[in-house]
């Protein structure tokens, strides 16, 4: 059951984030759902590095902006460091 709460996890903080970031977006909605459980954890360690200790946590609350800001992240450097290079 975890596993089915990170998938709509995954789904909301990717959605929202590709959302947000202008632009066009790699791949549809499997690769959706794994930027935003990424997004989580690359949101959770920044979030829990800058001392916030909500950073990690669950539901739709402070781990959600974690998790979009983390998705931010990913979708940032997907779009200026590999995206470019799969066009050479």
């Amino acid at each position: 059951m975890t596993f089915i709460w990170w998938i709509i996890f995954g789904l909301i903080a990717g959605a929202l984030a590709k959302w947000i970031m202008p632009g066009k977006d790699p791949g549809g909605f499997i690769v959706t759902i794994l930027i935003g459980i990424g997004g989580a954890f690359v949101g959770g360690f920044i979030g829990r590095a800058l001392g916030f200790e909500s950073a990690g946590g669950s539901g739709l609350g402070w781990g959600l902006i974690w998790a979009i800001i983390g998705a931010l992240i990913i979708l940032y450097i997907w779009k200026k460091l590999i995206a470019p290079n799969f066009s050479k």
